[in-house]
């Protein structure tokens, strides 16, 4: 099996077959990541295609200094964050961004066998509280938190994507949750017992 710089090196010297082997290996990848920060499929779906056409246009001005999958993962991210951008603009309203699938969940309303009516009700609150506090966050700083907290990327990982250094990460990402949870406290939902802050 070739590997991932054999596969774009040859993608970028004109080779369509590995850049789709490139698009097969990353396409789901890619997708999740859309969907989380869209919040919607059709979206998710088109972004998605538009990132793996863009990597194929700009295949020359990738230098290999991170993996392939870093690249595109970064483009991506720059594509849906332009997007919700042009959204927020278009729609006045702020931007959406959840922990988990919830809303397709209510659609398919599937009942979960493992939690009781009750739970399941709270359960939805507290992803909903979530939900809004991430959206009362800054761009810059929802932005690292779903990578870390969504997509379980480590903060050396983030830091290639972004751009950024690794201590720059770590601070954004403190201070992010510092953000939502101050959010949930004012809202009376979180027990600010724990906390040092008043």
């Amino acid at each position: 099996m070739q590997s991932e710089a054999e596969l774009v090196r040859l993608a970028r010297q004109g080779d369509e077959s590995a850049f789709a082997l490139l698009v097969e290996q990353n396409q789901s990848r890619i997708y999740n990541l859309a969907l989380r920060m869209t919040r919607n499929p059709d979206d998710a779906a088109e972004l998605t295609q538009e990132a793996f056409l863009n990597a194929w246009r700009g295949l020359s001005k990738f230098q290999g200094e991170s993996s392939f999958s870093t690249w595109l993962y970064r483009l991506t991210s720059n594509l849906c964050i332009d997007f919700l951008r042009r959204e927020k603009r278009r729609s006045g309203l702020s931007m959406t961004v959840s922990l988990d699938d919830e809303e397709e969940g209510r659609q398919a309303d599937v009942p979960d066998e493992r939690f009781s009516p009750e739970q399941s009700a709270e359960r939805r609150e507290v992803q909903e509280l979530i939900r809004a506090g991430l959206c009362s966050l800054s761009e810059e700083h929802r932005r690292v938190l779903v990578l870390r907290e969504l997509d379980g990327l480590s903060y050396a990982e983030i830091a290639q994507i972004l751009g950024l250094e690794e201590g720059t990460v770590k601070s954004r990402i403190a201070r992010a949750r510092l953000a939502l949870r101050k959010y949930l406290i004012a809202t009376g939902n979180f027990s600010s017992a724990s906390s040092s802050t008043p």
